[in-house]
């Protein structure tokens, strides 16, 4: 779920798609250095709602991350935007955590409201850079679980590798759910025996 550049949106969108996109971002610009009246909302955001619209499903994510990054959005506003948006929207603020939320405090409850979904592209979203970083091993190794139970491919968790090498309680977790699975008669997602393999403790040479 890599976010575009600007210059392959540029070299992706058709023409009318580009100028628009173009004046969204000058749009966000002008927002951000010349902030509105607080009790209205700027602009930019009519652009981040209907990006999807002018510029296509597909490339939407990028743009409307590229305008919360233009315009600076705060942690405030990103928390507005998210629980305002439509699942599209709440994705791309998600993306968007990583640069414009520094602060745990700021981004960690709209990562773990994403957690609680059964929204696959919103799982995958949830559990990028921003996750990796700030969500604490505990909750981390519920959203690895998570990935596992909705079908996101566990590749998805950005940091994995790092975050699940020698994590004895992760790895108690996966073999009580790969047993439950088993019980019920159901498949062990293959990704499962993949994370395993992770938490196994590097060897001191």
């Amino acid at each position: 779920m890599a976010t575009l550049t600007r210059e392959d949106l540029d070299s992706r969108l058709d023409g009318a798609a580009r100028a628009w996109f173009h004046e969204a971002l000058a749009e966000a610009a002008r927002s951000a250095r010349h902030p509105t009246d607080p009790h209205s909302a700027p602009a930019w955001e009519t652009c981040f709602t209907s990006a999807g619209r002018h510029c296509g499903r597909e490339h939407a994510d990028s743009v409307r991350t590229h305008l919360l990054h233009e315009a600076r959005a705060d942690p405030a506003t990103l928390t507005r935007l998210y629980r305002q948006g439509t699942a599209a929207e709440r994705r791309a603020v998600l993306l968007a955590l990583h640069h414009l939320a520094p602060d745990p405090a700021d981004g960690l409850p709209l990562v773990e409201d994403a957690l609680r979904t059964n929204d696959t592209h919103l799982v995958a979203a949830a559990v990028g850079p921003y996750a990796a970083r700030h969500l604490p091993p505990h909750p981390w190794r519920h959203a690895v679980l998570k990935c596992l139970f909705t079908g996101v491919p566990v590749a998805a968790a950005d940091g994995i590798e790092r975050r699940a090498q020698g994590d004895t309680e992760l790895a108690r977790m996966l073999h009580d759910y790969a047993a439950e699975r088993t019980a019920a008669g159901r498949p062990v997602p293959a990704d499962l025996h993949r994370v395993l393999a992770l938490t196994s403790p590097t060897e001191e040479s």
